[in-house]
């Protein structure tokens, strides 16, 4: 794992770890929305029996860190600092493979959908104040089904069987071979929110 936690960061970390006064208590990493322009890089507290049997461990001298493995390819080369300033200072963490996909043809289905996802389809419907999210993959003898639940803006819309048909669908089976459909979970009896009622 090639990421750098700076002595500062170090100190100020084991600071703020021994004011929890939990025996063991160590710092967890992870990135949220991994590979896509939203990815946002977090460090929360991780007490023992909070830990994930596959996060990866790092031991430093004055704390332990807790890496999801899922995270790991886009916290590669990332950098966790704090420098003092007049105002007292600052934590930065500085991951440059955050936002970058490390999706592949090989990668899971699960990681692909939600890849184009993210990146291709969340920010058309966003002006429609609308999210797409995949809620669980069905493997079927001769591929995947897709379940996908519209948030938003989406939810309620009287325009979704387009957007899910013409756009969402189109798009995931053309570029993923192996994904047979998708299908729709949301309750688009809740009109609270839509975009077209």
């Amino acid at each position: 794992m090639n990421m750098t936690v700076t002595e500062g960061a170090e100190i100020y970390l084991a600071d703020l770890l021994s004011k929890q006064n939990v025996e063991g208590i160590a710092v967890r990493m992870f990135v949220t929305q991994p590979g896509t322009p939203y990815a946002e890089t977090c460090l929360a507290y991780c007490r023992p029996d909070e830990l994930v049997e596959d996060d990866e461990v790092l031991e430093l001298s004055k704390i332990r860190f807790y890496f999801e493995r899922n995270s790991l390819p886009y916290l590669e080369e990332a950098l966790v600092d704090y420098s003092q300033d007049r105002m007292g200072g600052q934590l930065t963490i500085k991951a440059p493979n955050a936002k970058v996909p490390k999706v592949s043809s090989d990668s899971p289905m699960s990681e692909q959908i939600n890849y184009i996802l993210y990146s291709d389809i969340n920010p058309g419907l966003a002006s429609h104040g609308g999210e797409v999210k995949l809620i669980e993959l069905i493997e079927e003898t001769d591929g995947y089904i897709a379940v996908l639940k519209f948030g938003g803006g989406c939810q309620g819309c009287s325009a979704v069987d387009l957007t899910l048909k013409d756009g969402v669908e189109k798009t995931l089976i053309e570029r993923l071979p192996g994904l047979l459909g998708v299908r729709d979970v949301t309750d688009h009896t809740v009109t609270d929110n839509s975009y077209y009622k």
